[in-house]
């Protein structure tokens, strides 16, 4: 069955003959006749009655209000897609992490909503592992996260960078690691710290950087925000590891301190410091509708920008 052979039925259910309906569509009758015999070979069933009013059958009765609704639903989506394409999305779904969606975010989404009024914005703060995901299981359009490879390797994904990132300790103002200028890597692992819950990027690198310096973390708690990590670490005893994009706030907070710190690399005896990237995700497909097009530029654009300003 093709969409063809459905509209020729509709035509000659409508006009009540074969030639009337082929001026309708613009075909030859012997055209509207080929596709009504090749649809009704299909189904099994005469659809008219071979009369000079070309009647329907019983069998095209059934088939007349199921015909309209098929092709009025090809006709929606046809329109739907006309609109996706011509940027008449009814909303754009961003996931980001939380230092991204706290910080640089604010400015560059009223230009959004200036260029594409009709276009509802959803912003999501969630960890690196489950913004990636939610967006191969397409519940969002563009995920800006911190990169990981294994991730982002899909042939479909298209990934740039926006900015790497150096990792700080963030203390109490009076905690004694504030003494240092550079916090060793031997003195920071000897106390525990508040980490990110699993599915954060951060989580994953804090750990694997303990697991490659052989040395133990000592988490005492996991949590998920970084209003929950300033007010804990204000407690005193605890630190975090945190990029330096996210300690803008802490760094005009008098009772809490940041600090870099160094890694002691073995193979060369040099220190070295941790560091993340930041990505911007999202299909190739996706990266052809205007409004998304539009807000990955803004991002590219602007983003790096805030960043390097707020250094």
């Amino acid at each position: 069955m093709r969409l063809e052979q459905l509209q020729a039925f509709l035509a000659i259910a409508e006009c009540g003959s074969f030639q009337k309906a082929a001026r309708k569509c613009s075909v030859t009758q012997s055209t509207i006749s080929r596709q009504i015999q090749s649809l009704e070979a299909d189904l099994g069933f005469e659809l008219f009655h071979r009369t000079s009013q070309s009647k329907l059958t019983l069998a095209g009765e059934t088939l007349l209000p199921r015909a309209r609704k098929i092709c009025l639903e090809w006709q929606t989506v046809k329109q739907e897609i006309t609109d996706l394409i011509a940027g008449k999305q009814p909303e754009l779904c961003i996931a980001s992490i939380p230092s991204v969606s706290a910080y640089y975010f604010p400015p560059l989404l009223q230009s959004f909503c200036n260029q594409y009024p009709d276009v509802q914005l959803r912003i999501t703060s969630l960890g690196s592992d489950r913004a990636l995901k939610v967006l191969k299981d397409g519940l969002v359009d563009v995920a800006i996260v911190m990169n990981n490879r294994f991730l982002t390797i899909s042939k479909e994904m298209v990934v740039e960078t926006l900015y790497e990132d150096k990792i700080e300790a963030l203390i109490c103002a009076n905690h004694p690691l504030a003494k240092y200028e550079c916090i060793p890597w031997s003195e920071l692992i000897r106390y525990r710290q508040v980490i990110f819950k699993e599915g954060y990027g951060m989580q994953r690198l804090v750990q694997n950087q303990f697991d490659q310096t052989e040395t133990l973390l000592r988490s005492a708690l996991e949590v998920n925000t970084l209003d929950a990590f300033r007010g804990i670490v204000r407690q005193g005893e605890l630190i975090a590891l945190l990029p330096s994009s996210a300690l803008i706030e802490a760094r005009i907070d008098p009772s809490l301190a940041i600090r870099p710190f160094t890694i002691n690399n073995n193979a060369s005896s040099q220190d070295t410091y941790l560091t993340r990237q930041v990505v911007i995700v999202t299909t190739q497909d996706r990266l052809k509708i205007p409004p998304i097009q539009y807000f990955w530029h803004l991002v590219k654009e602007q983003i790096p920008q805030q960043v390097n300003g707020k250094k």
